[in-house]
């Protein structure tokens, strides 16, 4: 239990899963493969929630118990959390802090026609094209949408509240 348990916190941190180890650990209790992967499902949703909620060792060792896991597995299991905890919120803190880049903006502006018995009317619309680049993989990924005269008017106005947030912040 006690290697499973650190195979999983350390694909949890960035590491990868060496499957075929796991496989060999959890031979002797007969597990299929669709086994160890849902061991390793079940334990990463333990060790992400307890980390996320902030719950302490003795605590989830008392809810595994209760929801019917040996105290033996408890123990070893919570053991191993303990010794992770720290790197695991760590590592969840640094994943929920990643912003995309905007790269470059593309716009223009178009003029719909339309017309009726009694008149004809121009409506502006504005195409924007934005290039967003993801903080994970570094690659570049085209956002493009339509927005009227209206709709414009109001993001300018909500960009133009928070660009003044957040010039209040740095002073």
């Amino acid at each position: 239990m006690k290697m499973l348990c650190v195979q999983v916190l350390k694909s949890m941190v960035g590491n990868q899963i060496d499957y075929e180890k796991l496989y060999k650990l959890t031979s002797d209790a007969k597990f299929e493969m669709g086994d160890v992967k849902a061991s390793i499902a079940a334990l990463s949703f333990i060790f992400s929630n307890a980390a996320k909620y902030g719950c302490d060792d003795e605590t989830l060792s008392n809810e595994l118990q209760q929801l019917g896991l040996p105290k033996e597995h408890a123990t070893s299991l919570c053991r191993s959390y303990s010794d992770s905890v720290e790197k695991l919120q760590a590592e969840f803190r640094r994943q929920s802090f990643r912003v995309s880049k905007l790269e470059s903006v593309q716009w223009r502006v178009d003029y719909i026609l339309s017309s009726s018995e009694l008149k004809e009317v121009n409506e502006p619309s504005l195409q924007l094209k934005l290039q967003i680049k993801d903080p994970d993989t570094e690659k570049i990924r085209p956002v493009a949408f339509t927005l009227t005269a209206n709709k414009f008017r109001v993001l300018l106005s909500e960009l133009k509240q928070a660009n003044s947030l957040m010039e209040d912040l740095k002073s």
